[in-house]
């Protein structure tokens, strides 16, 4: 796994109001599908409903070995990778290293494939492939416009 973070999402109850904000504190974004993405150098700072990012990343259940729901930040943090094969060779790697996989990679909403891990800490990071947000030579994502067509990819 690379040493670096693509995208850090905020889990917000609110996504109108806390792009409101951010947009006070002069950050512009784009809103597709009630996700707001900024960018942020060289990566992305997306604010996404708290209830949808915790069912994306494995961790609304009854199972019990499944981290509860309170115990959430409400904060993830993304590792894109190139390949789908990297998405299953981290989250292995991470569970062999002593995390908990909350949502095995699997096909995304958005074109992608992606899965979840919790760090020894409960710290979650997604790692996906997502052709819609190419990374550049030294790992950074660029935001496209996600104006014209759909969004593809998160």
């Amino acid at each position: 796994m690379e040493q670096r973070v693509s995208l850090i999402t905020m889990g917000v109850s609110d996504v109108a109001r806390a792009r409101t904000f951010y947009g006070a504190l002069g950050w512009a974004g784009q809103t597709v599908e009630g996700t707001v993405f900024f960018q942020a150098g060289g990566m992305a700072v997306v604010l996404w409903s708290r209830d949808r990012l915790m069912a994306d990343a494995g961790i609304v259940s009854t199972d019990s070995d499944v981290t509860p729901s309170a115990a959430f930040s409400g904060i993830t943090l993304a590792h894109n990778v190139r390949t789908e094969e990297e998405v299953d060779r981290i989250l292995a790697a991470a569970a062999v290293s002593g995390a908990t996989v909350t949502r095995p990679a699997a096909r995304t909403f958005y074109g992608g494939y992606a899965g979840y891990f919790a760090d020894p800490d409960g710290h979650l990071w997604e790692i996906a492939h997502n052709p819609g947000f190419p990374l550049g030579e030294d790992g950074s994502i660029t935001v496209p416009d996600l104006s014209t067509p759909p969004l593809t990819g998160t």
